[in-house]
């Protein structure tokens, strides 16, 4: 996935990944005060739909917006750039970057190595 979100359209698929398929009417009721306007999030959404993270669904006269892309999966994208960008492609340069700043303990990497063995 090449395509970022902006700070907007991020908290508004925030909004799509905690409660599912919506209608704009519903978006915008959980959108915290001071709410924008309903054309303001139409744009919004009409932008989500061109970078391919939500898809329409006809429903009488109006639309039902669903996820196309889960919140991992971008996630994993977003994190994926960034050790791309300032790591040189080596995952082991972030985790490394994470002990030597005293983020994460060796107790906690030896537990994550664990759990990824587990897993296999």
């Amino acid at each position: 996935m090449k395509q970022k979100l902006t700070a907007k359209e991020e908290m508004l698929m925030s909004i799509f990944w905690q409660h599912g398929d919506l209608f704009i009417r519903d978006l915008i009721s959980y959108i915290p005060e001071p709410k924008p306007h309903y054309n303001t999030v139409a744009t919004l959404v009409k932008f989500l739909e061109e970078k391919g993270f939500v898809e329409r669904e006809p429903m009488a006269n109006s639309f039902r917006y669903k996820v196309k892309i889960s919140e991992r999966q971008y996630r994993g994208s977003t994190v994926s750039d960034v050790v791309s960008k300032y790591y040189d492609n080596s995952y082991t340069s972030l985790v490394s970057q994470f002990v030597e700043e005293d983020k994460m303990n060796l107790e906690d990497l030896k537990a994550l190595i664990k759990s990824i063995e587990n897993a296999r």
